[in-house]
């Protein structure tokens, strides 16, 4: 179904958008934006990704007429504190500990962006880990490496299988984009 007249331009490496768009049948080109991803440290954690969205966006200066670009950033929040990628082993099995049997929010910032329009919006999803184990952390960051994920972890992927016990919200939003609103969003943009 063609939800839009604009060329789509995906501004993301993660094969987890790419995979998300793809099954929502857009036709789209993928390019790559290297984009400082710090923010202002005042920033409320609620605001971070649209942040982060609308920072890779401004980054691409080649936008034509027929092109809309979207942006995304996701990020873990954990009782108010931003977990972020890991930077080794010590650090994502850290994260683990600290998510471990508890409740965690996951925020996705998106913005789409014409020639004429900016739009930005997120969306949040709560996530129930069960208690894992050490044996079960250990062997998830040791066969998976999710040192490309925020929080240490990727629920599509034997985590979310075996230590994620609930859900609410998108469960695609948690991938790495709220699909739904994108899909509603996409239509709007002039």
């Amino acid at each position: 179904m063609n939800i839009t007249s604009y060329k789509l331009l995906l501004g993301s490496n993660s094969p987890r958008r790419k995979e998300l768009l793809k099954k929502m049948d857009l036709k789209f080109k993928t390019i790559d934006l290297k984009a400082d991803e710090s923010y202002p440290e005042i920033l409320p954690p609620v605001e971070i990704p649209e942040y982060l969205a609308l920072k890779k966006s401004l980054v691409y200066e080649k936008l034509k007429k027929d092109e809309l670009l979207i942006t995304a950033d996701t990020i873990v929040v954990f009782k108010g504190v931003v977990l972020g990628k890991p930077k080794n082993k010590t650090q994502a099995k850290e994260m683990l500990k600290t998510l471990s049997g508890k409740k965690h929010e996951v925020i996705t910032g998106v913005c789409l962006r014409t020639k004429k329009d900016i739009l930005t919006f997120s969306d949040i999803s709560e996530v129930y880990f069960k208690k894992l184990s050490s044996k079960e952390i250990n062997y998830y960051v040791d066969h998976y490496k999710p040192f490309d994920k925020a929080g240490a972890y990727g629920i599509q992927e034997w985590i979310g299988l075996v230590g994620i016990k609930k859900i609410k919200g998108s469960f695609y939003n948690i991938m790495g984009l709220p699909t739904v609103k994108l899909a509603n969003y996409i239509k709007e943009c002039k």
